[in-house]
Protein backbone atom coordinates (compact mmCIF):
# COMPACT_ATOMS: atom_id res chain seq x y z
CA UNK A 1 0.00 0.00 0.00
CA UNK A 2 1.50 3.53 -0.71
CA UNK A 3 2.35 6.38 1.22
CA UNK A 4 -0.44 9.00 0.88
CA UNK A 5 1.35 11.77 0.31
CA UNK A 6 -0.05 15.65 0.97
CA UNK A 7 1.76 18.52 0.86
CA UNK A 8 -0.21 20.82 3.01
CA UNK A 9 1.57 24.11 2.80
CA UNK A 10 1.79 26.62 6.15
CA UNK A 11 -0.53 25.06 8.63
CA UNK A 12 -1.27 26.16 12.23
CA UNK A 13 0.78 23.66 14.41
CA UNK A 14 -1.76 22.91 17.14
CA UNK A 15 -4.56 22.35 14.55
CA UNK A 16 -2.04 20.02 12.81
CA UNK A 17 -1.27 17.94 15.78
CA UNK A 18 -4.61 17.17 16.41
CA UNK A 19 -5.69 16.25 12.86
CA UNK A 20 -2.71 13.41 13.44
CA UNK A 21 -3.95 12.25 16.89
CA UNK A 22 -7.22 11.96 15.00
CA UNK A 23 -6.15 10.65 12.31
CA UNK A 24 -4.24 8.08 14.69
CA UNK A 25 -7.06 7.50 16.70
CA UNK A 26 -9.31 6.57 14.06
CA UNK A 27 -6.98 4.43 11.46
CA UNK A 28 -8.23 0.79 11.19
CA UNK A 29 -5.80 -2.26 9.26
CA UNK A 30 -7.13 -0.80 5.95
CA UNK A 31 -6.08 2.80 6.44
CA UNK A 32 -3.55 3.98 4.26
CA UNK A 33 -0.33 4.96 5.73
CA UNK A 34 0.15 8.85 5.10
CA UNK A 35 2.98 11.88 5.15
CA UNK A 36 2.44 14.87 5.48
CA UNK A 37 4.40 17.90 4.68
CA UNK A 38 4.23 21.50 5.76
CA UNK A 39 6.04 24.31 7.88
CA UNK A 40 4.76 26.56 10.44
CA UNK A 41 4.49 29.89 11.78
CA UNK A 42 7.09 30.80 14.83
CA UNK A 43 6.30 28.27 17.62
CA UNK A 44 8.22 26.69 20.38
CA UNK A 45 7.48 23.06 20.99
CA UNK A 46 7.86 21.51 24.51
CA UNK A 47 8.01 17.43 24.29
CA UNK A 48 6.95 15.21 26.91
CA UNK A 49 10.35 15.31 28.73
CA UNK A 50 10.97 19.30 28.27
CA UNK A 51 12.08 21.52 31.19
CA UNK A 52 10.92 24.79 31.58
CA UNK A 53 14.19 26.13 31.78
CA UNK A 54 15.77 25.04 28.36
CA UNK A 55 13.55 27.99 27.63
CA UNK A 56 15.46 30.59 28.00
CA UNK A 57 13.66 33.81 26.82
CA UNK A 58 10.67 32.75 24.39
CA UNK A 59 9.77 36.61 23.94
CA UNK A 60 6.38 36.71 21.91
CA UNK A 61 6.81 33.67 19.94
CA UNK A 62 4.36 30.66 21.95
CA UNK A 63 5.13 28.10 23.07
CA UNK A 64 3.19 24.73 22.91
CA UNK A 65 3.49 21.52 25.00
CA UNK A 66 2.73 18.89 22.74
CA UNK A 67 3.33 14.72 23.45
CA UNK A 68 6.22 13.69 21.54
CA UNK A 69 9.25 12.68 23.24
CA UNK A 70 12.52 14.81 23.17
CA UNK A 71 12.74 18.75 24.48
CA UNK A 72 11.98 21.60 23.13
CA UNK A 73 12.70 22.85 19.69
CA UNK A 74 11.67 25.51 17.21
CA UNK A 75 9.77 25.60 13.94
CA UNK A 76 9.27 28.25 11.93
CA UNK A 77 9.06 29.26 7.89
CA UNK A 78 11.63 27.85 6.05
CA UNK A 79 12.05 24.67 7.56
CA UNK A 80 10.47 21.65 6.35
CA UNK A 81 8.35 19.50 9.07
CA UNK A 82 7.92 15.75 7.84
CA UNK A 83 4.52 13.78 9.54
CA UNK A 84 5.04 10.41 8.85
CA UNK A 85 1.43 7.99 9.76
CA UNK A 86 2.87 4.87 9.39
CA UNK A 87 1.46 1.53 11.09
CA UNK A 88 4.73 0.22 12.26
CA UNK A 89 2.61 -3.62 12.70
CA UNK A 90 1.90 -3.77 8.97
CA UNK A 91 4.95 -2.40 7.74
CA UNK A 92 7.09 -4.88 9.54
CA UNK A 93 9.30 -2.84 11.75
CA UNK A 94 9.82 -1.33 15.40
CA UNK A 95 10.51 2.17 16.65
CA UNK A 96 14.46 2.01 17.04
CA UNK A 97 14.36 1.03 12.97
CA UNK A 98 11.93 3.90 12.17
CA UNK A 99 14.01 6.57 14.02
CA UNK A 100 17.24 5.34 11.96
CA UNK A 101 14.79 5.24 8.76
CA UNK A 102 13.61 8.88 9.12
CA UNK A 103 17.39 9.91 9.45
CA UNK A 104 18.60 7.74 6.59
CA UNK A 105 16.14 9.89 4.64
CA UNK A 106 17.15 13.46 6.00
CA UNK A 107 20.97 12.01 5.73
CA UNK A 108 19.97 11.33 1.92
CA UNK A 109 18.10 14.52 1.07
CA UNK A 110 21.11 16.43 2.36
CA UNK A 111 23.32 14.07 0.03
CA UNK A 112 21.10 15.54 -3.04
CA UNK A 113 22.37 19.02 -2.14
CA UNK A 114 25.71 17.97 -1.56
CA UNK A 115 25.96 17.65 2.08
CA UNK A 116 27.06 15.41 4.60
CA UNK A 117 24.62 14.26 7.19
CA UNK A 118 25.52 12.76 10.68
CA UNK A 119 24.36 10.91 13.31
CA UNK A 120 26.00 11.99 16.72
CA UNK A 121 25.64 8.84 19.54
CA UNK A 122 23.06 9.94 22.04
CA UNK A 123 21.19 12.82 20.08
CA UNK A 124 18.70 11.88 17.66
CA UNK A 125 18.79 13.89 14.64
CA UNK A 126 21.23 14.76 11.94
CA UNK A 127 23.87 17.76 12.31
CA UNK A 128 27.38 18.82 9.40
CA UNK A 129 30.42 19.80 10.33
CA UNK A 130 30.61 23.69 10.28
CA UNK A 131 34.28 23.56 9.29
CA UNK A 132 33.07 21.35 5.95
CA UNK A 133 29.38 20.57 6.02
CA UNK A 134 30.60 18.27 2.43
CA UNK A 135 33.40 16.36 3.95
CA UNK A 136 32.74 12.62 4.17
CA UNK A 137 34.93 12.21 6.95
CA UNK A 138 32.81 9.70 9.48
CA UNK A 139 32.48 11.35 13.05
CA UNK A 140 34.06 10.58 16.02
CA UNK A 141 30.68 11.33 17.52
CA UNK A 142 29.35 8.52 15.20
CA UNK A 143 27.41 5.79 17.10
CA UNK A 144 29.12 3.00 17.59
CA UNK A 145 29.08 -0.51 19.12
CA UNK A 146 30.50 0.07 22.85
CA UNK A 147 30.62 -1.52 26.05
CA UNK A 148 28.36 -1.18 28.84
CA UNK A 149 24.61 0.07 29.37
CA UNK A 150 25.12 3.67 30.44
CA UNK A 151 23.50 6.89 28.52
CA UNK A 152 26.09 8.67 26.58
CA UNK A 153 26.72 11.89 27.01
CA UNK A 154 26.67 13.43 23.22
CA UNK A 155 29.68 15.45 21.71
CA UNK A 156 29.00 18.63 19.66
CA UNK A 157 32.21 19.92 18.88
CA UNK A 158 32.40 21.17 15.34
CA UNK A 159 28.66 20.51 14.65
CA UNK A 160 25.73 21.93 14.06
CA UNK A 161 21.86 20.20 13.92
CA UNK A 162 19.96 20.33 10.77
CA UNK A 163 17.16 18.19 11.24
CA UNK A 164 15.15 17.71 14.80
CA UNK A 165 13.21 14.70 15.67
CA UNK A 166 10.65 14.00 17.40
CA UNK A 167 8.00 10.97 17.16
CA UNK A 168 5.09 9.43 19.09
CA UNK A 169 3.52 6.03 18.63
CA UNK A 170 0.35 5.43 19.82
CA UNK A 171 -1.59 1.72 18.75
CA UNK A 172 1.37 1.01 17.21
CA UNK A 173 1.24 4.15 14.86
CA UNK A 174 3.44 7.19 14.45
CA UNK A 175 2.67 10.65 14.41
CA UNK A 176 4.57 13.70 15.16
CA UNK A 177 7.94 13.55 12.79
CA UNK A 178 10.86 15.24 11.94
CA UNK A 179 11.65 18.95 10.67
CA UNK A 180 14.56 19.99 8.06
CA UNK A 181 16.11 23.09 8.02
CA UNK A 182 16.09 24.85 4.75
CA UNK A 183 16.09 28.76 4.82
CA UNK A 184 15.27 30.25 8.37
CA UNK A 185 15.36 33.03 10.62
CA UNK A 186 17.67 31.01 12.92
CA UNK A 187 17.45 33.64 15.72
CA UNK A 188 14.86 32.06 17.52
CA UNK A 189 17.38 28.68 18.40
CA UNK A 190 19.44 31.53 20.76
CA UNK A 191 16.47 31.66 22.81
CA UNK A 192 16.45 28.03 23.92
CA UNK A 193 18.58 25.18 24.55
CA UNK A 194 17.62 23.59 21.61
CA UNK A 195 16.33 19.54 22.46
CA UNK A 196 17.55 20.31 26.06
CA UNK A 197 21.63 20.88 24.74
CA UNK A 198 22.94 24.52 25.84
CA UNK A 199 24.92 25.78 23.41
CA UNK A 200 24.39 23.36 20.57
CA UNK A 201 24.16 25.46 17.17
CA UNK A 202 21.74 25.32 15.02
CA UNK A 203 22.17 25.40 10.96
CA UNK A 204 20.22 25.54 8.16
CA UNK A 205 20.93 24.63 4.24
CA UNK A 206 21.26 28.43 3.78
CA UNK A 207 24.00 28.84 6.60
CA UNK A 208 26.03 26.09 4.75
CA UNK A 209 26.01 27.30 1.35
CA UNK A 210 23.30 25.63 -0.39
CA UNK A 211 20.67 27.96 -1.87
CA UNK A 212 16.65 26.09 -2.70
CA UNK A 213 13.67 26.55 -2.31
CA UNK A 214 11.37 25.09 0.38
CA UNK A 215 9.12 23.47 -2.16
CA UNK A 216 12.55 22.07 -3.60
CA UNK A 217 13.83 20.45 -0.21
CA UNK A 218 10.19 18.84 0.63
CA UNK A 219 9.79 17.30 -2.55
CA UNK A 220 13.19 15.75 -1.91
CA UNK A 221 12.62 14.53 1.76
CA UNK A 222 9.01 13.78 0.61
CA UNK A 223 11.11 11.03 -2.10
CA UNK A 224 13.15 9.38 -0.13
CA UNK A 225 10.89 9.45 3.16
CA UNK A 226 8.92 7.18 0.41
CA UNK A 227 11.46 4.75 -0.27
CA UNK A 228 12.94 5.01 3.34
CA UNK A 229 9.96 4.11 5.09
CA UNK A 230 8.24 1.27 2.82
CA UNK A 231 7.22 -1.39 4.63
Amino acid sequence: MAIDLRTLGRVDYAATVQAMQDYTATRTAETPDALWLCEHDAVFTQGLAGKSDHLLHPGAIPVVPTNRGGQVTFHGPGQVVAYPLIDLQRAGYFVKEYVYRLEEAIIRTLAHFGVTGHRVAGAPGIYVRLDDPHSHAMLAQRPQKREGTGPIEPDFAGLGKIAALGIKVSRHSTYHGAALNVAMDLEPFHRINPCGYAGLQTVDLSTIGVQTTWDDAAKVLGQQLGIRLSP
